[in-house]
């Protein structure tokens, strides 16, 4: 072959017919590892977890008229989750990082307490082939009444509470915050640059809310980024649960606005203190104070407001 004497072609044929090499049937998932990746919409169409894709629009501008022009948009599909057979909710997400997401989901909704409930997450196979990966079955250790489990099956990316069946199941019970923490304003004031410098995908795409843990000393130890701000809050949530993580020594920041819903979740986590780029709102602040939390609103690097809890 070095001399040019021999073709590849040639040499495999005879190869073949000879037994050295042999053909084997892979199935269509498999065959994807052989799929030659020379572009990004390659990849796109082989990543079931990707979370933007691209696309072509026209754009529209004062100064230029209309261009075309392509783009990036956050993902956003439906994730069944199912609990010892049982469908318990679907939900709108950003696609990845879905265990996370329904080990917080399972948590916050008071059916688990704790990761070691759960024996196996699986992913379940799906009825549309090109949606890959977007049913759960979560198998857990013990059985369980799922009745309080009042949702009904759909829930959007923009509500994690709509889903409700009563008024009463809005209003869950948690333990207050026993021990809280000691936070000052140069702390604070720190941390929004911080998470915008990990936020990857928003960059690409504007499109996306994040939820990110710091520690005390102001370290990042988990982010995550969804079309849904209940989602990337659930997704963080059960990262912690699986990395046993304290959520009692951490602090919650979120990119927007700090609803009931948010405050409540991350009271089902433990986690004593909250800060949002944005406003919150007035059951958010009555359930923050109710609760011991620490409610800090308007985060920007030149100040912020204090609702609840004290700030040095």
């Amino acid at each position: 072959m070095e001399q040019g004497n021999r073709k590849l072609q040639r040499l495999l044929d005879k190869a073949e017919q000879s037994g050295v090499t042999r053909a084997y049937a892979v199935s269509e998932g498999e065959g994807l590892l052989f799929t030659n990746l020379n572009s990004r919409e390659d990849l796109e169409k082989i990543d079931p977890h990707r979370r933007d894709e691209g696309l072509n629009l026209r754009r529209y501008r004062v100064e230029r008229g209309w261009v075309e022009e392509g783009d990036r948009v956050a993902m956003e599909e439906p994730l069944e989750v199912r609990v010892n057979g049982q469908s318990v909710a679907v939900m709108m997400r950003t696609p990845g990082h879905d265990e996370e997401l329904a080990t917080g989901f399972l948590l916050t909704e008071s059916v688990i307490e704790s990761a070691d409930d759960i024996a196996e997450i699986q992913h379940r196979p799906d009825l549309d082939p090109e949606a890959v990966g977007n049913s759960l079955e979560v198998t857990l250790k013990k059985e369980t009444d799922l009745s309080e489990l009042t949702r009904h099956v759909f829930t959007s990316s923009s509500c994690g509470v709509c889903g409700k069946a009563t008024i009463e199941s809005v209003f869950q019970q948690f333990s207050p915050i026993e021990r809280g923490i000691t936070l000052n304003s140069d702390f604070l004031l720190e941390l929004p640059g911080k998470l915008r410098k990990q936020q990857e995908t928003f960059d690409r795409t504007g499109g996306l809310h994040a939820s990110a843990l710091f520690s005390t000393e102001g370290e990042l130890l988990l982010l995550r980024e969804d079309v849904g701000r209940h989602n990337a809050l659930d997704k963080v949530i059960g990262r912690s649960l699986r990395d046993q993580i304290d959520l009692s020594k951490v602090v919650l920041l979120v990119s927007g606005r700090i609803s009931f819903e948010l405050m409540q979740k991350a009271l089902a986590g433990g986690i004593p203190a909250v800060a949002g780029i944005s406003a919150p709102s007035s059951l958010a602040v009555k359930l923050a104070r109710d609760s011991g939390q620490i409610l800090v609103g308007f985060l920007r690097e030149r100040g912020f407001n204090v609702y609840s809890g004290e700030v040095e």
